[in-house]
């Protein structure tokens, strides 16, 4: 029996009238069109994100720790912000540890001229330090306030669900070979 890959979708912005929001319904619609996930949303503006690092028995922040450490995959949604990532998006990565380790990663970015590939840039060299496997595949939208209409619509959606498309099939490989390896030697395990 083929088994569901659970993929955590990591909204990057908790600035108020984000752009985030679109870009991350756009994002959960194609990746509802695929039978092989099981998706959960993490949201840190939701659930009022601590701002400093610290362990908490807030029960929002145990139920994030705990989609963290179950996922098998995660997709980050990011805005570019002054050519980085959000600070509310390196809280939250950096408040978790092993949850990471050797599971896949995948970007979905916007911004203004680059679509948010600077932060992603960024972002690949904190998550290989983090022991996790960053996704060359990624979608970005450059200028994406001229992208979507009003109702949260790609204007011209081919190019970019084709690259979700080929973002979600790396991440499914991915999530399913890093799973397999490990069940077969847990990660902490692999030391010298």
């Amino acid at each position: 029996m083929h088994r569901k890959i659970n993929v955590a979708l990591i909204y990057g912005s908790t600035r108020e009238g984000r752009f985030c929001d679109k870009v991350a319904n756009w994002a959960t619609t194609q990746i509802d069109r695929h039978d092989d996930f099981d998706l959960q949303l993490i949201d840190p503006a939701l659930v009022g994100f601590p701002t400093q690092h610290v362990d908490s028995d807030d029960p929002e922040w145990v139920s994030i720790k705990q989609r963290m450490a179950e996922a098998d995959a995660f997709i980050v949604v990011t805005p570019e912000y002054n050519h980085g990532y959000p600070a509310a998006l390196k809280c939250l990565i950096d408040s978790f540890k092993s949850e990471w380790q050797a599971k896949p990663v995948a970007f979905v970015s916007y911004g203004g001229g680059s679509g948010g590939t600077r932060a992603v840039e960024q972002l690949r060299l904190v998550f290989a330090e983090l022991h996790a496997v960053a996704i060359r595949d990624a979608v970005s939208f450059a200028s994406v306030w001229e992208q979507f209409d009003t109702t949260g619509e790609l204007l011209e959606p081919q190019r970019a669900r084709k690259g979700m498309a080929t973002l979600l099939a790396r991440l499914s490989w991915w999530a399913t070979a890093l799973h397999a390896a490990r069940r077969a030697t847990p990660y902490e395990q692999v030391v010298a």
